[in-house]
């Protein structure tokens, strides 16, 4: 089979801002059907325990051979994780998510629930196919990319209706407005999604919502959500204050001020940390700030209680920020099943129309 390139050799275009360098991404890719909508994705806490089995694969080797680096500095595995029933599992989840893609152009407000779903699948995929080498596995995270790109498409409308490419249809959804779930958390992994991917227009919709779109009247989140995703909107648009912004961003994550310390120390700061060496160009503070943020997802998820949630199994947003490092020519020093070596290498780009 056919591997897409998934990215070109052409670093980015920097310019002087401040202590750090504001980098606007110059990605060409050979890619699909150009994006028609914004993107967004979200994983809500309530999510189903699964049980999963042990990878069968040399995930150590077959990571250097797709990323090409022999000389990894670190390796990080996947935190232990109850190993039956994976396959009965994933066919539940499967045609879940295949029912509420399914009843989208009747119902648009299933996203939410479409958006949760299908991003549980991509995930779970992950843990028998530690790479995310096989089509199947790279399949479920388009899904999910998609299905969140229908969430802001739905969310930003202004003429009753949005099309979007889903599961390789493509579908009219009713305008929604705003809904709790288009939300900060959203967002994040809507953006994250699309590094992925590597959906250049998809990251450009998604870093022209306004913030205000993500602020609820009867849900608060904490400022450095919204600090975090203007850093992330500046950074990808060229704008001006990266700086400032980023700096407002790793402050608020601080366990003193923040509403949930545990989740904003080890999930939230690891890939602000990343992100700074990158725009400073730190190839060894990079990976070192890797290695941490993927320790610290460790420890996160191997608190009882959260061991066998799906979530835990992929990295997101560190996977997500070490694509924009990779892409700025950084090698990536360390290895592990949190950071799936395909999706990374971005192989399978460019496959199929997204």
């Amino acid at each position: 089979m056919a591997i897409g390139t998934a990215l070109d050799n052409n670093p980015f275009k920097k310019e002087s801002s401040g202590a750090f360098v504001t980098c606007r991404p110059v990605w060409r890719l050979p890619l699909s059907t150009p994006a028609r909508s914004v993107t967004g994705i979200g994983v809500r806490a309530c999510e189903t325990p699964v049980c999963m089995v042990e990878p069968t694969q040399d995930f150590e080797l077959s990571f250097r051979a797709l990323i090409g680096r022999n000389n990894l500095v670190s390796v990080i595995p996947r935190h232990h994780i109850p190993t039956e029933n994976v396959e009965a599992a994933l066919t539940v989840l499967t045609e879940s998510a295949q029912g509420w893609i399914g009843g989208l152009e009747a119902d648009s407000t299933g996203l939410g629930e479409a958006l949760d779903t299908t991003l549980m699948v991509a995930k779970l995929r992950c843990l028998t196919d530690p790479p995310g080498s096989v089509f199947p596995t790279w399949d479920a995270w388009v899904n999910a990319m998609q299905v969140g790109s229908a969430v802001f498409a739905a969310a930003t409308a202004t003429e009753g209706r949005a099309q979007c490419r889903i599961a390789h249809e493509d579908r009219t959804l009713r305008a929604t407005g705003p809904r709790q779930y288009v939300s900060p958390g959203t967002w994040l992994a809507a953006f994250y999604l699309a590094v992925v991917c590597r959906e250049r227009d998809r990251i450009t919709a998604l870093c022209r919502v306004p913030l205000s779109l993500l602020r609820h009247d009867n849900v608060r989140f904490d400022e450095f959500e919204y600090a975090w995703i203007d850093a992330l909107q500046t950074y990808w648009l060229g704008g001006d204050g990266l700086s400032a912004k980023l700096v407002a961003a790793i402050d608020g994550t601080d366990p003193a001020v923040a509403t949930h310390p545990d989740a904003a120390g080890k999930l939230m700061y690891p890939p602000m940390e990343m992100f700074h060496r990158v725009v400073r160009g730190d190839h060894a503070g990079f990976n070192r700030a890797l290695a941490a943020a993927l320790e610290w997802h460790k420890e996160y998820w191997t608190d009882e209680g959260r061991a066998a949630r799906v979530s835990g199994l992929v990295a997101l947003a560190p996977l997500a920020v070490a694509c924009f490092a990779r892409n700025e020519g950084i090698p990536i020093e360390v290895e592990s099943e949190y950071l799936p070596a395909t999706l990374l290498a971005g192989n399978w780009c460019g496959e199929f129309p997204t």
